[in-house]
């Protein structure tokens, strides 16, 4: 293996290191690694840099030992081969998902359907939930010993979906993720394909009844991004107050640059990750005083665009699991919505603005367009829990002849 790259260029990966904010100890342990990989590569049999993390699968390693190694090899992959520098993300050294174990034939099925799918201007999101879903789906039947799709029965199928006493493993979404690949790749194999597609059972679809704030739970949440004497940064603060009063996305949140606030003017600007729509949402005072704060106070000073960054280096925007602990925290400091099953995200504030637009009389076409809606009918769903407009629906039952002993025993 040629180190010679990484040999000339790796002080500038711990120059970049250490201005991104990165560990003294994490820094240190790198080096080793790399000054390991120096010494030896001419003494080894390694071809890659998979070879060199499997040195130490060879080894008696822990399981969270080997995954640091797998991390810092990673890092000195991607820098030595592609200039890559480090930013928090999957480092590519061993990649994950089922595809990677599919034989041959199933994976061309994946990779017709992923060529057909982007020819037909399908989002690249739609995609990869897609395609991971039916990898898993040809990984199952796979392991039991089916290789070629001429080869799949019904059994095996129904199988994948269907425990031995009946009870439904899949969800609804899974079968119709399976059925449109199937149907995109039937002219790759007719027959094959419309077989399996016959052998897709019927799956109930479940729906859950919609969580929704409390009046009592929003002055919680209020009340708890106001007090400065809790747990709470400035930076959880800012993302609290911008989730609550604009329904923003956590991806769209996540996503925000420092351009993407208009204070001139007092706008919000953003191109949404979802609809790929740009949107304009008028900036309060409320939302923009906590950014300002976090901005001048506490937004670590490094040369990043994006708005709210990770709290330790290296510092880099945040991803939509990292926004949702946020609302996680926000929650847990306001006392409520702390048990199992309890929705805690911020789609719940989303939820709440747009049924309080909705009890307050606004139009729809209003609403959907202030959520950034692909089409007006996507507010629809909030309808279930527009209470105010509920009540004037339900009829009285003065007329009938039940005591008030009956609900007071009930």
């Amino acid at each position: 293996m040629n180190v010679e790259n990484l040999r000339n260029n790796h002080p500038k990966l711990i120059s970049y290191m250490e201005a991104t904010g990165y560990s003294k100890d994490y820094i240190g342990r790198l080096q080793t690694e790399i000054q390991k990989i120096l010494a030896e590569a001419d003494t080894k049999d390694w071809d890659c840099y998979n070879d060199v993390y499997q040195d130490y699968e060879a080894t008696a390693l822990s399981l969270g030992s080997l995954e640091k190694k797998r991390a810092f090899i990673g890092a000195i992959k991607e820098f030595d081969l592609h200039g890559k520098y480090p930013d928090g993300k999957w480092s590519g050294l061993v990649e994950r998902g089922a595809y990677l174990k599919l034989v041959a034939e199933f994976r061309s099925l994946i990779d017709y359907y992923c060529m057909a799918a982007q020819e037909r201007g399908k989002k690249e999101s739609s995609i990869n939930t897609e395609s991971k879903n039916v990898s898993a789906f040809l990984l199952s039947l796979q392991n039991a010993g089916i290789n070629r799709l001429d080869d799949i029965t019904e059994e095996a199928v129904m199988s994948v979906f269907v425990s031995p006493d009946g009870e439904q493993l899949k969800s609804y979404n899974y079968r119709k993720f399976i059925s449109a690949v199937l149907k995109v790749c039937i002219p790759l194999n007719p027959d094959a394909c419309r077989k399996v597609l016959s052998f897709l059972p019927v799956t109930k679809r479940v729906r859950k009844n919609i969580q929704y704030l409390t009046s009592q739970e929003t002055h919680a949440i209020l009340d708890a991004m106001d007090d400065m004497s809790n747990a709470l940064t400035l930076r959880d603060r800012a993302i609290g107050k911008l989730a609550y009063y604009t329904g923003l996305r956590c991806c769209d949140i996540g996503a925000m640059d420092l351009a993407s606030i208009d204070w001139e003017r007092d706008l919000i600007r953003i191109k949404q990750q979802k609809t790929k729509e740009p949107l304009e949402l008028a900036l309060t005072a409320t939302v923009g005083n906590a950014i300002y704060d976090y901005l001048t106070n506490e937004r670590p000073p490094v040369d990043c665009p994006i708005l709210f960054l990770t709290q330790q280096g290296p510092y880099r925007g945040m991803k939509s699991s990292s926004i949702w602990r946020v609302a996680a925290r926000i929650m847990e400091e306001a006392g409520i919505r702390q048990s199992k099953g309890d929705r805690r995200g911020f789609h719940i504030f989303r939820h709440h603005l747009a049924t309080t637009l909705l009890g307050n009389g606004v139009p729809q076409a209003v609403i959907s367009s202030a959520l950034g809606h692909a089409v007006p009918e996507s507010v629809e769903t909030y309808l279930s829990a527009d209470l105010v407009h509920l009540k004037g629906c339900a009829l009285s039952i003065a007329r009938f002849p039940v005591s008030e002993g009956v609900f007071a025993d009930a």
